[in-house]
């Protein structure tokens, strides 16, 4: 009777060790169960916000961005790389290309480019454009291309100002060699070329990350 009752009692401890192994072994793993879902739900919140902060900056960068004819042109992006998304400047990264100053208008800079669109280079007399992007033709390409910019960042509030210092004209040196005149006529900024022709600028103030674009309808062109 004795033993019986010993035996019980052990079985009962066995049983109530056993059990209690059983719920810490529950609740260990409820734990291990409620600390991965926590992990997941931190990791699934920093995607979420990281997410939100790439929009956020897209949004930003968007907004910075100063579109041409649709094509986006964006203030962390070079001259060369902004003008070769754009179709109304196709003809001008063509002719930079030819001209072997992709490395130049893609290095640090700043430049200021006044950058002729399509239309402006079909105003040339016919045959001017594939004459110029002849090999032979380089150095005079590259003339003429060189001619249209200036060294320095010079932004529209600037070339006012310079005009209207100079009691109505202003003089930009080229990276050519040659000069520009500026002038403003009916409201809008013209520039007038080494042969006398003028061109007006039609779209100001694209910032790149190496300087700044101004569109023009005319190509201007050196005196050789």
């Amino acid at each position: 009777m004795k033993i019986t009752r010993i035996f019980s009692i052990a079985f009962l401890s066995a049983t109530l060790f056993m059990v209690s192994c059983k719920d810490e072994a529950a609740e260990r793993e409820a734990e291990e169960k409620m600390e991965m879902e926590k992990q997941e739900a931190e990791m699934e919140q920093k995607r979420a916000d990281s997410l939100a902060m790439v929009e956020t900056q897209k949004r930003e960068r968007d907004e910075r961005a100063t579109s041409i004819n649709g094509a986006m042109m964006y203030d962390d992006m070079t001259i060369v790389e902004n003008a070769s998304t754009s179709d109304d400047l196709s003809t001008l990264v063509a002719a930079v290309k030819a001209a072997d100053l992709v490395e130049t208008l893609n290095s640090e800079g700043p430049f200021t480019v006044f950058a002729p669109t399509n239309a402006a280079f079909d105003k040339l007399p016919a045959g001017t454009v594939d004459n110029l992007m002849k090999a032979e033709n380089k150095a005079k390409l590259k003339g003429v291309l060189t001619y249209h910019v200036v060294s320095g960042n010079v932004m529209a509030a600037d070339l006012q100002k310079m005009i209207k210092d100079g009691n109505g004209t202003a003089t930009l040196k080229t990276v050519n060699g040659g000069q520009l005149t500026a002038m403003v006529k009916d409201g809008k900024v013209r520039l007038k070329d080494a042969k006398g022709n003028t061109s007006t600028v039609t779209v100001t103030d694209v910032k790149q990350s190496n300087g700044v674009v101004h569109v023009i309808d005319t190509v201007v062109m050196p005196s050789a």
